[in-house]
């Protein structure tokens, strides 16, 4: 299964945008999904994740209350709706999936990754 993320790009202090990342290949059916990100000189972090009944999600303490992940099964799709940007949120981020397991936090819990798509903020 490939993931391909779009949606990225520059934006000011406080303005959004949508993240997406669209799979093809295979069944988008069981596999968790998470949005990962990673600045200049630091590690990926963890971001936002759903289970893939899209029942549960979970966030980052950094982003909660301003960014949002969603999924459409049907299109293979998994959003990261981001409000209220800040300028540390700048980073190039990633979608990533895995069957293994409901829900996960870790990168080394997740088998496959996009590409990832550029987000930067500006103040």
């Amino acid at each position: 299964v490939q993931f391909v993320e779009s949606g990225g790009g520059l934006v000011q202090t406080g303005g959004s945008l949508r993240l997406s990342c669209a799979a093809s290949g295979r069944t988008f059916r069981g596999y968790g999904m998470g949005w990962f990100r990673q600045a200049p000189a630091k590690e990926r972090e963890f971001v936002a994740a759903i289970r893939w009944t899209g029942g549960n999600s979970y966030y980052a303490d950094s982003v909660k209350g301003r960014f949002t992940i969603s999924r459409d099964n049907a299109k293979g799709t998994v959003y990261l709706q981001m409000n209220s940007l800040k300028p540390e949120d700048t980073a190039v981020y990633y979608c990533a999936a895995d069957d293994r397991w409901p829900i996960a936090t870790m990168p080394r819990e997740y088998a496959y990754w996009g590409q990832g798509t550029q987000v930067t903020v500006s103040s």
